[in-house]
C-alpha cells in the first residue's frame, strides 16, 4: 500500500449560539473546519480534522510511503520542519496527516482505532465544555441541561474576566448537575485561557475556592511560564492543567520539571502520535492526561489505550456539518462504535451545499489575545459587552474556494456518508 496523494476541505461547526472565551466570543457561532484527507493505491482514504498549512512540504515527507508505517512517518513529517520549525498551525498540518495515517492503517486491518492502539474499553469518560463565556445565565443554564440529559457530571466553564460573575456561574452549573445527578456533587472546572498574571490567579483561584470546590484551573497563566503555573499550583488547592497550546513533546519538559502541571492536555489537532508520545511522558512523572477539543476524534481512540487518561472535552454535541462520527455520548462517556479506523465519514456533496462560512471580518477574536490580557484593573463583564466578530482560525480558508477540494496527486474521491 501505497500513499498517492491527499485532498483538504473547510466544514464549519455551527453551534446555533454564541461561542468563545476571555480573549474574545464568535457572536454567530459559526466555525471553519479544515479537513484533511490523504488517499492511497489500495483505495483507502484516511481523514484527518485540522489545519493545511504548508502541507505540500509537509506531504512531501509521506508522498509515495507505506501509511502504515505512522510512527515513522510522523517523525518524518518533524523533520521536513526542521528549518523553520513546526510550531503553530503547522503542528496542527502535521497532526492532521497523522490522524488520517492512523485512520488508514486502522481501516487496513479491519479494527476500529482504539481497538487497534490495544484499548479496551470503547467508552471514554468526558466532561462538558460549552465555550460559554458569552452566554447569559439562562442560556448557560439551558446549555448544561442539555449536557446533563446526556450524563455530563463535570463541567468546565470559561472565564477569567469578572471573578463575581466566574462564581456565580460555576453556582449555576454546579446546580443544574446537582439536580441531575440527585444530589451527587459535580466536578467543576475553570478555564482562563492564560488571562491572568501569577499574582492575580492566586488570588482569583483563592477567592472562588472560599466557597467552590474546582478540579482544576486551566492555563491561568502563559503557557510557557513554568516558574509561574508552578506558583499558581502552590498557592491553590485545585489542580493546574496545561499543554493544549505546546506544539512539540519537547514543550513539556521544562513544566514537569518544574512542578508546573498537574493535569496534562493536548489539542485533538495536534494528532494521534503527539498524544501517545505525552502520554507516555506524562504516565512516566505519574501524571493524569486529558484531551482537548475532540472534534478530530483520534484522540479519544487513543485515550483507551494510555493508563493514565483522566477524562476528554466534549464540547458540541453535534458532529462538524457534512461529517458523520461513529460514536455516541451516554451516561457522561463517549462511546466509540465499530466502523474500521476512525469511524469518520465525510459527505463532500453535504458540505457544498449547505456550509455557509463566516465573511472575514475583524482579526479580533479567541484567537487573538487581547491587549489588556494580564493587565486588567477592574473586572470586565463579557455577557453584557459587545460580542466580538466572528474569526477565521489560522490555516481557515476564506470563501468557497476550498470547499472544491484541493491537494496533491489525483487519488480516491471522499466516500459519502451512508448515515453510520
Amino acid at each position: 500500500m501505497r500513499i498517492t496523494g491527499y485532498r483538504t476541505l473547510t466544514t464549519v461547526q455551527e453551534w446555533g449560539r454564541p461561542v468563545g472565551d476571555a480573549n474574545g466570543v464568535l457572536a454567530d457561532g459559526v466555525v471553519p473546519v479544515s479537513i484533511v484527507v490523504v488517499d492511497t493505491d489500495e483505495g483507502i482514504s484516511g481523514v484527518g480534522l485540522g489545519p493545511h498549512v504548508e502541507i505540500e512540504r509537509i506531504f512531501a515527507a509521506v508522498d509515495g510511503e507505506d501509511p502504515r508505517a505512522v510512527t515513522t512517518l510522523y517523525d518524518r513529517m518533524l523533520r521536513h520542519s526542521f528549518k523553520a520549525g513546526h510550531a503553530g498551525s503547522v503542528f496542527g498540518t502535521i497532526g492532521a496527516l497523522d490522524t488520517a495515517l492512523w485512520d488508514i492503517k486502522a481501516q487496513a486491518a479491519g479494527q476500529p482505532l482504539w481497538r487497534l492502539l490495544g484499548g479496551r474499553d470503547r467508552r471514554v469518560p468526558a466532561y462538558a465544555s460549552g465555550l460559554d463565556i458569552g452566554l447569559t445565565d439562562e442560556e448557560l443554564v439551558a446549555t448544561y441541561r442539555a449536557y446533563a440529559a446526556h450524563g455530563l457530571r463535570a463541567a468546565k466553564l470559561k472565564g477569567g474576566l469578572d471573578i463575581a460573575r466566574d462564581r456565580r456561574r460555576l453556582g449555576l452549573v454546579e446546580e443544574v448537575l446537582t439536580e441531575a445527578g440527585h444530589g451527587r456533587r459535580p466536578g467543576l472546572m475553570l478555564d482562563v485561557n492564560e488571562a491572568w498574571t501569577r499574582k492575580q490567579a492566586v488570588r482569583h483561584v483563592g477567592e472562588l475556592e472560599r466557597t467552590l470546590d474546582l478540579i482544576w484551573i486551566e492555563e491561568p497563566v502563559r503557557r510557557w511560564d513554568a516558574e509561574g503555573l508552578a506558583t499558581v499550583g502552590r498557592g491553590v488547592r485545585a489542580s493546574v492543567a496545561t499543554g493544549e497550546n505546546l506544539t512539540g513533546l519537547e514543550q513539556y519538559r521544562p513544566l514537569i520539571a518544574a512542578g508546573a502541571v498537574d493535569i496534562v492536555q493536548t489539542a485533538a489537532v495536534w494528532g494521534v502520535t503527539h498524544f501517545l508520545r505525552t502520554s507516555a511522558l506524562a504516565h512516566a512523572h505519574d501524571l493524569p492526561v486529558s484531551p482537548i477539543g475532540n472534534s478530530p476524534v483520534g484522540l479519544l481512540h487513543a485515550a483507551t489505550s494510555v493508563p493514565n487518561h483522566l477524562t476528554s472535552e466534549l464540547q458540541d454535541l453535534r458532529p462538524p456539518v457534512g461529517v458523520t462520527v461513529d460514536l455516541h455520548v451516554e451516561e457522561g462517556a463517549f462511546v466509540l462504535g465499530d466502523a474500521p479506523g476512525l469511524g469518520v465519514r465525510v459527505d463532500e456533496r453535504a458540505i457544498r451545499a449547505s456550509v455557509r462560512h463566516p465573511a472575514a471580518r475583524s482579526t479580533d477574536g479567541p484567537d487573538v489575545r487581547p491587549t489588556s490580557a494580564g493587565r486588567r484593573l477592574l473586572p470586565e463583564d463579557a455577557a453584557s459587552a459587545p460580542a466580538r466578530p466572528a474569526y477565521l482560525p489560522t490555516g481557515a480558508t476564506v470563501g468557497g474556494t476550498a470547499l472544491n477540494g484541493h491537494g496533491g496527486r489525483a487519488g480516491a474521491p471522499l466516500a459519502e456518508s451512508d448515515g453510520h
